[in-house]
């Protein structure tokens, strides 16, 4: 069966997927889910001051260690500024790309420059008090913690490998005021190179259309039938 590799958007980890990874896990998938440095369980090593390369090398190390070929990898949000830089690190590994409501970047770029006027003012409203990290906002989750601020500034760098993955899915959430994922969604829907997904939803895919999520990746010629 797929090894599926899904990476939490920004002040969250992976007890995000808990309900979507049982669901590939009794599809007889293997799931990993990481939590990047700084975040839930390991936000005892935020006193390091993690930034993106930080956690590109959380996920890689993954990949690397738990020696996974032919991984279906998943970011959301802010992931998908992780997603790109493992896969361009290590696109022999890598069967298909999900951005879920994710940022794509090019090279050179940072989420602070892809997530627009509304989500910068958030991040510089919401600094933590040591200046290092950024607050959640308001939610129910109170597993959320300070995201690393310099992940967020911090300019990712791509040589293009990434581009070598055989699939690349992006899922556009249409159904929230100030989506910053607009201008992906129409750079990506007529480019033949993409499978291109719309939902109706907030920014939560994984709460408010798991059943759509599951359906779609198993759309992928990477992921293996039971």
């Amino acid at each position: 069966m797929s090894t599926f590799v899904l990476v939490a958007g920004g002040w969250r980890g992976g007890w995000t997927f808990a309900p979507i990874a049982r669901a590939l896990r009794g599809l007889g998938h293997e799931v990993f889910t990481p939590t990047l440095t700084g975040l839930g369980e390991r936000v005892h090593l935020a006193y390091a001051r993690p930034n993106l390369d930080t956690h590109i090398m959380d996920v890689a190390n993954v990949l690397i260690y738990e020696n996974l070929e032919d991984v279906i990898l998943c970011g959301h949000s802010y992931a998908g500024m992780v997603v790109s830089g493992v896969a361009d690190r290590l696109p022999e590994k890598i069967a298909a790309l999900v951005y879920v409501d994710a940022f794509v970047p090019n090279d050179g770029e940072a989420w602070w420059d892809l997530a627009g006027d509304y989500f910068r003012k958030l991040a510089i409203d919401g600094s933590a008090e040591d200046g290092f990290g950024v607050t959640p906002p308001p939610g129910k989750d109170p597993r959320r913690v300070a995201h690393p601020l310099a992940a967020f500034r911090q300019a990712i760098r791509l040589t293009g490998r990434w581009q070598e993955i055989p699939e690349k899915m992006f899922i556009y959430a249409s159904g929230w005021d100030g989506t910053p994922f607009t201008p992906t969604y129409e750079r990506l829907k007529d480019d033949r190179g993409w499978i291109v997904k719309t939902l109706p939803t907030g920014h939560d895919v994984f709460g408010q259309a798991p059943a759509d999520f599951l359906n779609f990746v198993q759309e992928l010629r990477g992921v293996k039938a039971r």
